[in-house]
């Protein structure tokens, strides 16, 4: 079967789509609104399976792939929930110390997809962590409605402190270099920006179209940011004129990018907002700004 694009949809379904990822509409909020889409050949449970992620499909690296080693482990948090299960990967034949890379999920803990993630940035010879925010809860539960449930019953105060303590963990490390970077998705590129206003010795974040931080702690900003936005994405995109005003007038270091005719999401493989071209690139951007700004003397 032939995966579906964000064109097969219309717009007004993609913006309910969003609004019931991100829990401002539960699923019967967009089971009911999705009706006035349903075709003969289309009910609107099936547009929802439709619109939702298949791990399968936009997998690109096996958790058996023999060129890279993965394990998942606790790290202390005492600041905020004691304790947090991650998921690490790194080269298996690494030589010498590496630089690392935090990786942050969306609103739905530590996915299929994220651990992907963390095994594509382990291929190109970083030691990537990705934390999984839902332990607390009993980890991600394999099931994405699941996991948005429980995210909303998170502490986002003490969520804020278990990605603080990864990046102590990381640190503590034998074979961290003293480099670090961190990206982001959705909840995770906002997360990725509020750390950039804690952790000024972070060498490198890159959000992809996240909240931004409040106006008043872009003075607080050390870190360099690539920043990436979709285009079509107001509910992300409205705040940033003021944000990227703010970051300005701190003298930050940025580089902002919008990809035409991008859906939010359009990184994720996994579901139909993706746009192949625009990830690439997006990507690609990732890494050679992560390759300059961690590997350098």
């Amino acid at each position: 079967m032939t995966r579906k694009s964000a064109q097969d949809f219309d717009q007004d379904l993609l913006i309910l789509f969003d609004a019931y990822v991100h829990g401002t509409i539960d699923r019967r909020g967009f089971l009911d609104g999705a009706q006035k889409f349903v075709t003969a050949g289309m009910t609107a449970g099936a547009l929802l399976a439709a619109l939702s992620p298949n791990f399968a499909a936009g997998q690109q690296i096996a958790k058996d792939d023999r060129r890279i080693a993965t394990q998942t482990l606790s790290y202390p948090s005492t600041g905020g929930s004691g304790s947090v299960k991650g998921y690490l990967a790194k080269p298996a034949n690494a030589a010498g110390k590496l630089p690392a890379v935090l990786v942050i999920h969306e609103n739905r803990g530590l996915n299929p997809h994220i651990e992907d993630i963390t095994r594509r940035l382990a291929l190109d010879n970083f030691i990537a962590f990705a934390p999984d925010a839902l332990t607390p809860l009993g980890g991600y539960p394999g099931d994405e409605d699941k996991a948005r449930e429980l995210f909303a019953k998170l502490d986002q105060k003490k969520c804020v402190e278990d990605f603080v303590a990864a990046t102590t963990y990381l640190k503590s490390r034998d074979d961290f270099s003293g480099k670090m970077g961190v990206v982001g998705f959705c909840y995770g590129g906002g997360m990725a920006h509020t750390l950039t206003t804690r952790l000024p010795e972070l060498h490198a974040a890159v959000p992809f179209y996240g909240n931004h931080p409040a106006l008043e702690d872009a003075a607080k900003v050390k870190t360099p940011l690539l920043i990436h936005f979709a285009a079509v994405d107001e509910r992300i995109n409205a705040a940033w004129p003021a944000y990227e005003a703010a970051l300005k007038a701190a003298g930050a270091s940025y580089t902002a990018h919008q990809y035409s005719g991008t859906q939010h999401g359009f990184n994720n493989d996994t579901t139909p907002r993706y746009d192949g071209a625009a990830a690439k690139l997006a990507w690609e951007r990732t890494l050679a700004f992560f390759n300059t700004r961690l590997r350098s003397a």
